[in-house]
């Protein structure tokens, strides 16, 4: 701690998920198991739709963009709550800020990723005949930038707005990771700025979001009730059911964090509603997204034949 007028935090304390001692070590492999599930998961979709020419579609574009956010985003937060669950989680204040950053980054990001995708479903339902041409390769290109711009953008409001605050009531923070409101509860200044901002950039990102994927989705359902065929309705469902399944657990996590009142709720229950989007998100994807995908199946049947056969 530096001395002077006012103390300065060089680092802070995760508490982690919980600190219940006989929950610590049952915790630590689960959660670790579910870490290795994520890497393995993802970094195996990400070489399937590398590896395979069929799969280079804009559908599979999106997820493989998706793939590597939750990569990344996985690994910004997972290795720090583990470490808290075996010892004491000292982070450095840089550190920090670092971890805040990139997972502010990676939320927005995978918030519109989930939006070009119910856009390029849309496309594909609605409008299957200028499917090649609406979406396009530039499209695609310009749809990833302008999620990677919003992510970046978003990250360096909240960072830089984090920045100006001084921490010097204490140093341990009671999560598993570096956050905004956690981190409103150490600050010795003002966050009233910090508190608009966030609800600015989270309320902006989820209705921009939402009110796309609602959109989207209204006239994919009115589009797929209009087909006579029983087989023609099952497989054009089937195409999005798993989307909105992933879109549903996003946003509906997200949103009970940030848009509720900070007078309501616990901080078990932010920290349970933190695990939900930022740790079984990424975790759950690559699967909700190849279960009952014949394309993935067929590139993953291929890939083992070759093997085998080597």
């Amino acid at each position: 701690m530096a001395s002077g007028n006012v103390s300065s935090v060089t680092e802070f304390i995760l508490l982690g998920l919980t600190e219940q001692p006989e929950l610590q070590l049952p915790l630590f492999f689960i959660f670790l198991g579910v870490y290795v599930i994520t890497m393995l998961g993802n970094l195996g979709l990400l070489i399937l739709i590398g590896l395979n020419p069929h799969l280079h579609t804009p559908m599979y574009f999106f997820l493989f963009n998706l793939s590597f956010v939750d990569l990344c985003y996985s690994s910004a937060i997972t290795p720090r709550m583990l470490i808290s669950f075996v010892k004491e989680n000292v982070i450095s204040y840089g550190e920090c800020m670092t971890q805040l950053y990139f997972f502010c980054f990676f939320v927005i990001d995978e918030c519109y990723l989930l939006t070009a995708m119910a856009i390029d479903r849309y496309v594909a339902i609605c409008k299957p005949l200028l499917y090649r041409v609406t979406m396009s390769n530039q499209m695609c290109f310009m749809l990833i930038m302008g999620t990677y711009m919003m992510g970046s953008s978003g990250a360096i409001a909240h960072t830089v707005c984090m920045l100006r605050l001084t921490f010097c009531d204490g140093n341990i923070i009671d999560h598993f990771m570096c956050d905004g409101p956690p981190l409103f509860q150490l600050s010795c200044t003002s966050t009233n700025v910090n508190k608009v901002v966030v609800f600015t950039i989270v309320g902006i990102n989820v209705l921009v979001s939402s009110v796309t994927i609602f959109i989207s989705y209204t006239s994919i359902i009115s589009t797929i009730l209009q087909i006579s065929s029983t087989k023609g309705r099952s497989k054009a469902f089937s195409t999005c059911s798993f989307h909105i399944i992933a879109v549903s657990l996003f946003f509906g996590s997200a949103a009970f964090m940030y848009l509720k009142p900070s007078s309501t709720g616990s901080v078990n229950q932010d920290k349970v509603s933190t695990v939900f989007y930022t740790i079984m998100g990424p975790m759950m994807n690559p699967f909700i997204y190849s279960l009952r995908n014949k394309d993935v199946h067929v590139a993953l049947h291929k890939a083992l034949k070759k093997r085998m056969f080597f």
